[in-house]
Formats: structure tokens, sequence, C-alpha cells
């Protein structure tokens, strides 16, 4: 009678410590935010990307930029960013769950997704990864996202945000968005500027806040209404800035 083949019952296991090890190099690949805590890049992955887009396109790009510390940005402005990006930046560890939850449950009904990134998300996208959606890069996001938060201060972490982000072709941050666009420094930004300036963060290359869209005078006021519910905006800067939009 022949015998039968033995299971090899060791597979599994050499399997596991496999993948285990190649996670374990793949991380200690990753950058280190930490390092955001005390230094500021020149380039983010996000302008690089940009400036060879440009290239192959035969166009030049220049990256234009102006770094101010948060002091210098409006409050509003502020309030304005986090209420359309991130309304529980403060309280959270950098992943909003609730937020998470809620955008698939709305895309399942609706059979669109929308963004649940946080700002410490964002900033870990633009300051180092492609834009790419593969599990890998996912991956990436994440990990570099507990990190940056376990080491950066929440403050820091929303001044680099502000500093780093797109705000209109070559434009970067909220300093030169906000002299760009309005001829204004991000510290004497009207309210009405504010809530454009906020409100075109997820779509900067196709947006003009001197001569909004309809979808982007929507998104504002929007934003100028939920400032008032929580009272960031009095009554007289509310109206100005609602009759300005």
């Amino acid at each position: 009678m022949p015998r039968r083949p033995q299971k090899k019952r060791w597979l599994p296991w050499v399997v596991v410590a496999a993948l285990t090890a190649l996670t374990i190099l793949y991380v200690a690949t990753l950058p280190n935010p930490s390092e955001l805590a005390r230094t500021t890049p020149d380039l983010t992955a996000l302008m690089q990307l940009r400036m060879e887009e440009a290239k192959d396109a035969g166009k030049k790009y220049r990256v234009r930029k102006r770094w101010v510390p948060l002091r210098a940005i409006s409050p509003l402005l502020r309030d304005a960013i986090r209420v359309s990006e991130d309304a529980d930046f403060y309280t959270h560890d950098g992943f909003d769950f609730e937020e998470i939850q809620d955008a698939f449950t709305q895309g399942v009904r609706e059979g669109h997704f929308r963004g649940a990134s946080t700002i410490s998300q964002q900033l870990v996208k633009n300051v180092y990864l492609s834009p790419s959606r593969n599990p890998v890069r996912k991956l990436s996001e994440a990990i570099l996202t507990y990190r940056l938060e376990e080491n950066v201060e929440k403050n820091r972490i929303l001044e680099l945000y502000l500093n780093l982000i797109e705000w209109g072709d070559g434009v970067f941050g909220i300093e030169e968005a906000a002299r760009t666009w309005f001829n204004e420094s991000a510290f004497t930004l009207s309210p009405a500027q504010a809530v454009l300036l906020a409100a075109m963060v997820p779509m900067p290359l196709k947006t003009d806040p001197r001569t909004p869209s309809r979808w982007l005078k929507r998104r504002a006021k929007r934003l100028l209404d939920a400032l008032k519910g929580l009272g960031r905006i009095s009554d007289a800067e509310y109206d100005e800035a609602a009759r300005a939009l």
C-alpha cells in the first residue's frame, strides 16, 4: 500500500516568518516623520511630482512658497481649514474612524466615495508619498501618520500643513496663496477670503478664488455658516463676508 505523503506542517510558519521579515524591512525603509518636529522639507513629494509633470509636458514650472509661523496665519483661516478638512484634528490621533465610517456608508449609498483623510494623513501624503491608491501606499500612509502623531505636536503639524499644501499652479503654502490670489498676507485675510481659500483646498488646480465658481461659492458659504455656528465669527463679519461671496 503506497505511503501517504506527509503534510509540510512547517510551511505556513515559514510563510508567516518571511512575510514578517519583509514587513519589518519595508517599515525600516520608510522616512522618519519625527524629523518634521525640527526641520521643514525644501521640496515635498507633491512639489517634485508637479515638476516632473511639467517637464514631461515640456513646460516650465516654478515652485512658489513663503514660510510663515502659525501665529502669522489668520486664526479664521485656521478654523476654516479645520472645519473643512478635519474638524476633530485636535482630539484624534491621526485617524478619524468615525469620519471614515461615515464616508464609506455614504459612498455605498450614493455610489461614489469622498475622502476622509485627516490633516495629518494629508500632510504625510504631500510630503512623502505618490498620489497612487495601491495597498502598499495606503500602508505607508498609515505607518507614517502614526509616527507623525507620536512625535510631532499638533500645532506643528498644522503649521507644516498650511505652509506646504498646494493652493494653485505652482502655489504652495498659505502665505504665497494669500499674496497670489488676494495680494494680502496670510494674517490679514478677510473672512470672505479666508473661507474661499479654505474651500478650494480639495481642488486647488481647478478653482480661482478671485472669480469663484458656483461650486466654490457654495462650499465657502457652508464654511462661513459653520464658523458662525461655532462662534468663530461675529454677526457683522458674517454679514460682510456673505455679501462678498
